[in-house]
């Protein structure tokens, strides 16, 4: 049997939410635990699908095995008026056959956003990337306050999950804040699954 990992899935337009994912890898690892960084690729107004198999450059698409054989997952995305981006959204809408057979139900799962604007609908975004996955079953991790940058931030970082506040031109870097609160969402997210992982079966 392959070894355990966590699925860092997201979607990332100018490339803060994939610096986030690579952060929260980084946190995952610490947890003793491999990180598998998967992106989605755009949706097209065509009717038909163009993009190639491979992206470019970049982490992998993911696949429905990806979710499917996650030990958990850390689910990521820009913010689009206050919810997840397309991209995103038509991925999770493609899983009804793994919830239909239970396949998440139990698994620990965290998500995180990056945002133009201090208050552009971070906590919102998060929310909304949750409710998918309390359908399929998933056990919610977020960041509790014993995190010391949860209180002294002063870009993003909530309890529901790690943000990061992008600036308007989406170039601001992550702080040290951001940073921190992302390897720790990443971290508890290992831990949690490894202290459910012997109890799946």
């Amino acid at each position: 049997m392959n070894s355990p990992y966590i699925l860092v899935l997201y979607y990332s337009r100018h490339g803060a939410t994939a610096e986030m994912a690579r952060q929260i890898a980084r946190g995952v690892e610490l947890g003793g635990l491999e990180a598998r960084l998967r992106t989605v690729p755009e949706v097209s107004a065509e009717c038909a699908a163009v993009a190639p198999e491979i992206p470019a450059e970049g982490a992998l698409y993911a696949s429905l095995d990806d979710l499917r054989h996650c030990a958990g997952l850390a689910l990521g995305s820009p913010t689009r008026f206050g919810n997840m981006a397309a991209p995103l959204k038509y991925f999770l809408d493609g899983t009804s056959s793994l919830w239909l057979t239970g396949e998440l139900v139990g698994k620990p799962a965290a998500v995180f956003t990056s945002t133009a604007s201090l208050h552009g609908g971070q906590e919102a975004t998060l929310l909304s990337m949750l409710l998918p996955l309390l359908h399929h079953g998933m056990l919610v991790c977020g960041l509790p306050y014993s995190e010391a940058a949860l209180l002294e931030t002063h870009g993003g970082g909530t309890p529901y999950g790690a943000s990061h506040h992008a600036g308007s031109d989406g170039k601001r870097p992550l702080d040290e804040h951001e940073t921190t609160l992302c390897r720790a969402l990443g971290l508890r997210l290992a831990q949690t699954a490894r202290r459910l992982e012997p109890n799946r079966g």
